[in-house]
């Protein structure tokens, strides 16, 4: 249950990773990654590589998820045993 909580969590996110989300009033970069920004496409950025990934704040968006993932499997799992 374990392996399958952090599989679901590093799916999604990563497919948070797709959605772009930048707070209004900010100029110059889209964020992408959901709770945590954690890439950022730079617009007015250098032309070779405009994408920053952030690896401390993309850890903690897979730790969240894997614990939301692990909570629920937990809570299925358990109501599961106890229909008859």
């Amino acid at each position: 249950m374990t392996v399958l909580a952090v599989v679901i969590g590093v799916a999604i996110t990563l497919v948070t990773g797709l959605v772009g989300h930048t707070p209004d009033g900010l100029m110059g970069a889209t964020w992408f990654g959901y709770p945590l920004a954690w890439l950022v496409e730079m617009v007015v950025g250098p032309g070779y590589n405009p994408w920053v990934v952030r690896p401390l704040r993309l850890i903690v968006d897979i730790v969240a998820w894997t614990v939301l993932a692990w909570i629920i499997l937990f809570i299925v799992a358990r109501s599961k045993k106890k229909t008859p």
